[in-house]
């Protein structure tokens, strides 16, 4: 017996990521963990807090006297002797607190100066700890919101950095961002270095998530800084799945102290295709310090984050919201707003399947049909790891790979001649009926649910306006009629050639090695 093989198409720019979650940290206690947290926090938690505090209270008048007669929105470079105090006096004062809360720093390489490197990008950035390379920075500029300025004691210190701020109700805040940055890069050191967490968000440092292209727009040669914090208990990592900024704060002054490396790579000089190109430029040194760090970089971003807040508000868990925004956006064409809306459409599906996923089932469900041959081949066009079940990216890629490109008006107008055999402009129930059970293999298949939700008029009989406005919002049907007429051709074929035989079908999630694939896609 002839059997029909099924080739799945699986591009390699869209397989998975090697780190499926970087934004999830637990921090699993043992049980003398616990009881070692709570003995050494009676003693070193109110240490350190008077002591960080004796340690702020000595910075406050030099905090003062640099920031006074300095406007809050300053648009020239501090004066020299400030920057003096600034670079000497207060990042001594900043590195005894960062010592009386029980760091222990590891400085290697060497900080470049700001005519040599105006720009320093760190990473992995995983906690709010990071702020520390500011310090041992020699407290350079940072990027931070306009409303923590007006923070009482945080605000003075942050003036004291001449901060690059960002305004969250300003539309033109990110082009004026990239514009400051610009100008201070390009200041020949009449400004100090600005230090950039080119992620935007903190991670598990599992990986290096995408780098954004802000820091690297001005074309000037950026200094990578590397972060390390070897150590067995893992009380700083701040990831959107985990523990609270106070949880792990407390957590963190309860330890014997906590290790940090800060790693200064040399400078990295862009070529002139990577000048014209950010996110090249930003591509390059994010490979360069991932093979430093020996770490695997994936496309997530900050909008991956987004979506995970998404599902949980759908009630699914927050990882399902992961697809790779960055990849995923850049090939298909999509988005942010557009994937959103996606995840609508999957949770309506995934969340009858308490892991998040949808099994074939829930898939056969969705479509009003019963598991059949055909459904089990759509199926497993969608399930690109062939785990048998389909996640929110599988989601995302098969509608937008497989079923939208076979939703033509042409698709649309052969399945509605196919269906209008008596060829009268409607689609009655018999007809729809006919069709559906011969091509499904299933003699007492029940139609009446999906033919009422086409039947937006409720006459007992489809048009083809209500056919084509069904077929656009459902591009699923489009993909399963084609994968129909496939199966139709493949069978006509081996009756040809041998009419004796009875044909089967079978599906084999191997990877297509040619072009002309037998499923609609777009080429990477």
């Amino acid at each position: 017996m002839s059997q029909r093989l099924l080739i799945l198409p699986r591009q390699e720019s869209l397989a998975q990521p090697q780190v499926l979650n970087p934004f999830v940290h637990e921090l699993n206690f043992t049980q003398a963990d616990k009881i070692k947290c709570i003995l050494l926090g009676i003693i070193l938690v109110p240490l350190r807090m008077l002591l960080f505090g004796f340690f702020l209270l000595l910075a406050w008048p030099f905090i003062i006297l640099i920031t006074a007669c300095h406007p809050q929105h300053e648009n020239e470079p501090m004066l020299e002797w400030k920057r003096t105090i600034s670079s000497s006096v207060l990042s001594l004062l900043g590195r005894a607190i960062v010592f009386s809360m029980g760091f222990r720093l590891k400085v290697k390489g060497k900080l470049a100066c700001p005519s040599e490197a105006p720009v320093l990008a760190v990473a992995p950035h995983s906690t709010f700890f990071d702020g520390i390379v500011c310090i041992v920075a020699g407290l350079c500029s940072i990027v931070s919101r306009t409303e923590n300025i007006s923070v009482p004691v945080l605000g003075r210190i942050l003036r004291c950095l001449q901060p690059v701020l960002v305004s969250r109700v300003d539309p033109d805040s990110r082009k004026n961002t990239i514009v400051e940055i610009t100008k201070r890069a390009t200041s020949k050191g009449k400004w100090p270095q600005v230090l950039i967490f080119p992620e935007g968000t903190c991670t598990n440092r599992s990986c290096l998530i995408t780098f954004k292209s802000g820091a690297f727009i001005p074309g000037v040669p950026v200094q990578p800084v590397l972060l390390r914090y070897p150590n067995r208990l893992d009380t700083v990592t701040w990831t959107w799945q985990g523990l609270t900024v106070k949880q792990l704060f407390f957590l963190t002054l309860c330890q014997p102290y906590t290790n940090l490396e800060i790693e200064f790579l040399p400078p990295y000089i862009p070529n002139e295709e990577e000048k014209k190109k950010p996110f090249l430029y930003a591509s390059g040194v994010r490979k360069k310090m991932a093979t430093a760090l020996g770490l695997p970089v994936t496309d997530h971003t900050f909008e991956d984050c987004r979506l995970m807040i998404s599902a949980g508000e759908l009630t699914l868990p927050m990882e399902a919201g992961l697809v790779e925004f960055t990849k995923i956006s850049r090939k298909l064409n999509l988005k942010w707003d557009n994937i959103r809306k996606e995840l609508d459409g999957f949770a309506a599906v995934a969340c009858a399947n308490k892991g998040g996923r949808i099994g074939i089932e829930e898939f056969a469900k969705n479509l009003k049909l019963p598991v059949s041959d055909v459904l089990k081949e759509l199926f497993a066009l969608f399930d690109r790891n062939g785990d048998g079940t389909i996640d929110f990216r599988e989601y995302v890629i098969g509608l937008t790979v497989l079923c939208k490109p076979a939703n033509t008006e042409e698709t649309i107008q052969m399945a509605f001649k196919l269906f209008d055999s008596d060829e009268d402009g409607y689609i009655t129930r018999e007809e729809f009926g006919g069709l559906l059970r011969s091509s499904l293999g299933v003699h007492d298949l029940d139609i009446s649910t999906l033919f009422l939700d086409i039947d937006k008029d409720q006459s007992g009989r489809i048009n083809y306006d209500e056919f084509r406005e069904f077929a656009l919002i459902h591009p699923e049907y489009a993909k399963l009629f084609t994968t129909y007429l496939e199966q139709q051709r493949y069978w006509a074929l081996q009756e040809a050639e041998n009419p004796s035989t009875v044909n089967a079908v079978k599906v084999s999630p191997m990877k297509a090695k040619d072009e002309d694939s037998i499923s609609d896609k777009k080429d990477d």
